[in-house]
């Protein structure tokens, strides 16, 4: 048992500023020790102070290890640790996983025939290394498209902290390389017998070599026990399962380990992350002690009861129920808007509000799935004159494969743009930079159209012959944008899967944001104008000034561990949120749930969560979009449903026939309207006292307008 030595230094009053649960995690000293951090429960002062606490009883600071996801956490949190004592902490060893394994491997490596002095790839160093040897092996020379360096290189990783196999690996995430699995398992094993002959390692190699180690030297397991008598592992539940090994290994002599984490937040599954480590803990090291930090001192009660029910829906949990002492606030806002324009401009409306309140634009954050279901709302903020960063993906004109369709949209419209025909030049087969230049020329000296025929016959592509024909062809000033795009795609297509051929299937959804786009409006003038000619590009994150500070556009991965007084979640119906991806994969639908539960944890005051009841899908166009089921499975009294047409109040178009006798006048065809028990449809025939509705849940139901309740939402 520990014995606390004598300290003048300093007493223990900040444990009196700890919750009962806090407290009991950073007294829990002997044992292993798993606590359950809700989201905003204050775990990272919980850590330090058990630091504090463990060198205030007496423990040598180099006794102690600290393992997080940064160096750069690791230290701020050593450095308060030491504020609180008012001693110096600097001796205890923090910092991320790969960095332990690397000071390991300099001290054990030569155990695995490693010398000290052994080199440490970067990924750079990773991919080139791969690129060479696939060089050597004639692999380079296959006309077929064999992997580039880069994709090669993450294949390699995520099979390593998967592990799984390559061929399982391929089957899931790149089905266009299966025909390349011998080759690439060749490439593979030519890359790790080449590391190992010239005194090489790769980041994944650190965590392979020191678990080796672990696993084949019990004196060593012993040796670094007796060094490291306290072990505290950060985000316990974002460890992928070679680290779970390192801890049960590194702690197995005196399994004094206390690992930190939330369940219901572990939403990076697609790096490696092992969502069981943290489920299996107490299974690794029997009797755990199991701490539940349920305080949070982020959100609303309001909020935090949503929180509760969704995640109390999780298949695989520990339970736990968040609580505040903010017991004042209003409850969250569910706000179906017609579709993604209207959601739009209700977010955009909303935010000026909130701005015209007080609120600084900073406090306000719109959290996403993915990258590209925010592009209708950066068009709309742009329109606003209302400033954003952007974060996780790229924004609408950064992508690459956007800028190529734009450009095409651009010499329609400007055959004198010649910085996009540079561009459209280079994207096609047989034309380099000096072919490119020699066109522009003539299209500089030649008036239109006599240019295009001369061109005809001094270019040898068949892809610019092609492209000039769609040229001639297409009226730029008559036809609708998205018919002008849809020509536009078909000729573009086969070029865009010839070169992002690595990335086809993430980034064709881009493509799809850019029909959905182009869908609201009448003439491409209009269409460019919104897109290229408002200023989008001067809102670059990095090196922006802003006359404020701005709103933030972010993925939910790249918000989790952040807060904003008030947030709105886009995009809720099935297909996006939870992904089409996770529909047919339990595991992966549930990391989706949790994901959810990160983005709702995300607000202070303020929820908005807003879903769109018509997408456009390109070859159907407007279509009924089914509201997310984590929304559809959330009671209604535990939100309150706005109006996107008027921010303020709820829906007042409701029609009864009580009220109305509900005439044929009531509705019309095409009409959005909302049934108590069958949920949103749209109007398709009125025959006489009955109504034919396609709802969303059941398909084309015929109902008696004398005897049912719909509501006009639309």
């Amino acid at each position: 048992m520990l014995r606390r030595v004598k300290n003048t230094l300093t007493d223990l009053s900040f444990l009196e500023e700890l919750n009962q649960a806090q407290r009991e995690a950073v007294e829990s000293i002997e044992g292993p020790v798993l606590v359950i951090a809700g989201a905003g429960s204050g775990k990272t002062r919980t850590l330090v102070c058990r630091l504090a606490y463990l060198v205030y009883l007496g423990v040598p600071p180099e006794n102690i290890l600290l393992l997080t996801f940064t160096r750069r956490s690791a230290k701020e949190m050593i450095e308060r640790a030491g504020t609180l004592l008012q001693k110096d902490c600097d001796r205890i060893t923090g910092g991320t996983f790969h960095s332990l394994c690397h000071l390991m491997l300099r001290q054990y490596g030569h155990l695995l025939g490693y010398s000290s002095t052994f080199t440490l790839l970067d990924r750079g160093d990773v991919e080139d290394l791969l690129n060479l040897l696939k060089t050597s092996l004639g692999f380079s020379d296959n006309k077929k498209r064999f992997p580039k360096k880069q994709t090669l290189a993450s294949i390699y990783s995520k099979m390593i902290n998967k592990l799984i196999s390559l061929e399982d690996l391929l089957s899931e995430e790149y089905p266009q390389f299966l025909e390349y699995l011998p080759m690439i398992e060749r490439l593979f094993t030519e890359y790790q017998n080449y590391k190992r002959e010239h005194q090489l390692m790769d980041y994944d190699d650190l965590l392979i070599n020191w678990l080796e180690i672990l696993k084949r030297y019990p004196q060593i397991r012993q040796e670094i026990g007796e060094r490291f008598k306290f072990i505290m592992v950060d985000e316990y539940q974002d460890t992928n399962t070679l680290q779970g090994e390192i801890i049960r290994y590194m702690a197995e002599s005196h399994r004094n380990v206390m690992v930190v984490g939330d369940d219901s937040q572990s939403i990076y599954g697609f790096r490696g992350a092992n969502f069981r480590n943290i489920l299996d803990f107490p299974k690794i090291f029997p009797d755990t002690k199991i701490i539940k930090l349920e305080q949070n001192y982020r959100s609303t009660q309001q909020i935090l009861d949503l929180a509760n029910i969704t995640i109390s829906n999780a298949k695989w949990k520990y339970k736990k129920n968040l609580f505040s002492l903010k017991r004042e606030g209003e409850k969250p806002f569910l706000i179906r808007a017609f579709d993604d324009t209207e959601a739009s401009r209700f977010i955009a409306d909303k935010v000026l509000e909130l701005r015209n309140k007080g609120l600084k634009l900073s406090q306000i954050a719109v959290l996403f799935r993915s990258a590209y279901h925010s592009y209708e709302l950066e068009v709309e903020l742009t329109k606003r004159g209302i400033p954003f960063v952007k974060y996780g993906g790229l924004k609408l004109l950064e992508s690459a494969h956007i800028k190529d369709l734009v450009s095409f949209l651009r010499v329609l419209l400007n055959p004198h743009d010649y910085l996009s025909w540079n561009r459209i030049l280079l994207l096609m087969e047989n034309i380099g930079p000096r072919t490119a230049e020699r066109v522009i020329g003539i299209l500089k000296q030649e008036p239109l159209p006599f240019s295009l025929s001369k061109l005809k016959f001094t270019v040898n592509s068949r892809e610019f012959q092609r492209f000039l024909e769609l040229f001639l062809t297409i009226r730029p000033y008559e036809e609708a944008p998205s018919g002008i795009l849809g020509q536009i795609w078909e000729f573009y297509e086969p070029i865009f899967q010839r070169i992002y051929y690595e990335e086809y299937h993430k980034r064709v959804k881009d493509i799809e944001g850019l029909f959905a786009l182009s869908e609201k409006y009448l003439t491409l003038e209009e269409f460019l104008a919104d897109l290229v000619l408002e200023p989008i590009e001067l809102f670059e994150q990095e090196n922006a000034t802003f006359d404020e500070e701005p709103l933030v556009l972010s993925t939910i991965h790249s918000a989790k561990g952040l807060e904003w007084h008030t947030v709105f979640v886009i995009s809720l119906i099935e297909g996006r949120f939870p992904s089409l991806h996770s529909l047919k994969n339990e595991e992966e639908l549930e990391e989706e749930r949790r994901l959810f539960y990160v983005a709702v944890t995300r607000a202070r005051e303020q929820l908005y969560l807003v879903a769109p009841l018509m997408i456009y899908v390109p070859g159907e166009g407007k279509t009924f979009a089914k509201i997310s089921r984590f929304i559809a499975e959330i009671p209604p009294n535990y939100y309150q449903e706005l109006s996107s047409k008027k921010t303020s109040e709820p829906y007042k178009n409701t029609l009864t026939t009580s009220e109305t006798s509900t005439s044929r006048s009531a509705f019309k065809v095409g009409d959005l309207v909302r049934h108590p028990h069958f949920g949103e449809g749209e109007v398709l025939e009125i025959i006489g006292e009955k109504i034919k509705v396609n709802f969303v849940s059941r398909g084309p139901t015929l109902l008696h307008l004398k005897y049912t309740y719909l509501e006009l939402i639309s």
